[in-house]
């Protein structure tokens, strides 16, 4: 099963890693860092105006380092924004 974001991501190309959805039902991609500019800009077109950082830890002692992003659409009158 593939959520609404990632069958988005992969209609236009755009390469990530689908992981599931968080206790919450939210989407939770993989983004390699080198991809990362680009699709926060086509999510931003997209009406994710929201970036909120959540987390970074260490992957492994002296291994890579992983963030954790939440990419809300935040518009009036709205009570639950889509993250």
């Amino acid at each position: 099963m593939q959520g609404r974001l990632s069958a988005w991501l992969v209609k236009y190309g755009l390469i990530h890693r689908f992981l599931g959805f968080d206790y919450q039902g939210i989407e939770t991609l993989q983004i390699k860092p080198e991809d990362w500019p680009s699709i926060a800009v086509i999510l931003y077109v997209y009406g994710y105006n929201y970036l909120r950082s959540q987390c970074a830890y260490d992957v492994a002692p002296g291994g890579l380092l992983a963030s954790v992003y939440h990419l809300t659409r935040i518009g009036y009158g709205v009570d639950q924004p889509e993250e």
